[in-house]
Formats: C-alpha cells, structure tokens, sequence
C-alpha cells in the first residue's frame, strides 16, 4: 500500500462528532472522481473502492492534502463479453449486479462504491450492511433502491449520488459526467470555497495525476483533516489509558485474591 500520512477517508467517516464543512467534502470528492475518471480511462476497473482504500496524503510543507485511490489487487481490465466466476469487493459497497447471475462486471461498479463511499463519508453509516452475502444481496434484490437519508440536505449533492447509486448500471452516471455534475460547477459551489483554498491555490501549483492544477475547488487543506487525524490520535491515546488501567485493576484483583488464599 502506498504510504500516507494523514491515514484514509475512514478518519473522516468514522468520527461523526467533528463537522466535515461543505468546500472540503466537496474538494475530497472533485479529487476522487478525476482519480476514478482517469482509471476507467485505462479501461480498468478497481473492483474495491471503499473508505479504507481512499488514502490521504500532505506532501511536506505543502499545506494541502491529496485523496489516492489505493489497493488495487482486484483490478482488471473491463470484459463486457465474458460472465465473471466470482465476486470482489467489500459488501455494503457492492454494486446490485454483483449479486444477479449471470455475472457481468463493469467499470459501473466502481461508480456504485463510490457513491457508498461518499454516502458513508456524509453519514457515518451505510445505506445496507447486512452481515453475509447472501443476506445483502436478498435485502438488495427487495429494494429499488437507495433512500435519500436526512443527513443530505444539499439536493444536487443528492442529485450526483443518487445517480452514482441507480440500481441499473446502464442507467448509472459515469465518472466523466460526475466530476462535472452541477454539484460542483453551480454558482453556490463556486462561491463555497474557503479563503485557506485560495490562499493555497495562489501560493503553488498542485500536481494531481499527472495536471498541474491551481483551481482552488480541488484543494483540499491540511488544516482541515489534521482536526480529524488528530481527534483520532486522542481517541486512540485514551483507549490505551482505559486498558492499561483495566490491566493495573485486574493486577490488583489477582494480587488481593492471591493473599486470600495464601492466607
């Protein structure tokens, strides 16, 4: 796995008590879609787009942060012809397809997990997420399809992922359409970015696949993930008090129970 500082989008997804402001899930998404765009552009398909395989990475004194697709030992080169013999991927993220017969994976799968990935970033939880196969893809064949949940307020964010989550994979958007959806080209998108954005924008180039990009609208600043990295560290420093304490507590037990019976 390619090494990343700032750990990967699950630091976000699963810390649903520090806000993710607008500009920033907006600029996190702008730069995931142009990753995916220029991926199926290859011809190739992930198969395994989930929060964990979204690194985030904040090149030294930089000040800004990149979203990497990461992971790609399931890819492959897409095979409209041929049926699939088994399934990749990660349950709550797998596309209404991979659970028909007969088996035909498309590039449209990625663009259904994303979606999930950017449904769980927002949310905190997941659309289905029952425990086996089997069971998800009973519960999925009996819906038609995802529910707009409250936590969505913005109606072109749902708008681009309601098509990102179409149950028909012919009918679902493709990557090049989503990173130009009026979600992110509207007057209020436009509007919505931070004065940090474009401080960073007017200092450096960033380098993004290969483009040297100065619009503002794909940065993503470091500050702005460091509230959830750090947040995280603390939680994960207090665990680690609460153990060994749990560890100092269980040793004084053994020590008195011990005494007992030697007495």
């Amino acid at each position: 796995m390619q090494y990343a500082n700032m750990g990967t989008l699950n630091i976000i997804a699963k810390q649903r008590q520090i806000p993710l402001p607008s500009y920033v899930l907006r600029a996190l998404m702008k730069q995931i879609l142009c990753g995916i765009h220029t991926f199926h552009d290859s011809g190739l398909i992930h198969r395994d787009i989930k929060c964990d395989n979204i690194l985030l990475h904040s090149p030294h004194g930089s000040g800004f942060v990149h979203a990497k697709i990461s992971d790609f030992g399931f890819a492959k080169y897409e095979d409209l012809i041929n049926e699939q013999t088994y399934t990749a991927g990660t349950i709550p993220y797998m596309a209404p397809e991979m659970f028909k017969i007969p088996l035909i994976v498309t590039q449209k799968v990625d663009i259904y997990a994303l979606g999930i990935t950017f449904y769980h970033l927002i949310t905190h939880k997941y659309p289905v997420n029952e425990p086996t196969f089997e069971e998800q893809g009973k519960k999925i064949n009996l819906m038609q399809g995802i529910e707009r949940p409250a936590e969505i307020t913005d109606n072109l964010l749902w708008d681009l992922l309601s098509q990102m989550l179409e149950f028909d994979p012919d009918k679902r958007i493709i990557a090049h359409d989503a990173h130009i959806h009026p979600y992110f080209t509207n007057p209020e998108a436009i509007a919505d970015i931070s004065e940090e954005q474009k401080k960073l924008a007017s200092l450096a180039n960033v380098e993004y696949k290969n483009h040297v990009i100065s619009n503002p609208s794909y940065i993503v600043a470091e500050t702005e993930i460091k509230k959830f990295f750090i947040h995280y560290i603390q939680i994960q420093q207090e665990k680690q008090k609460q153990e060994q304490k749990l560890d100092e507590e269980e040793k004084k037990q053994q020590e008195i129970l011990r005494q007992q019976i030697e007495q």
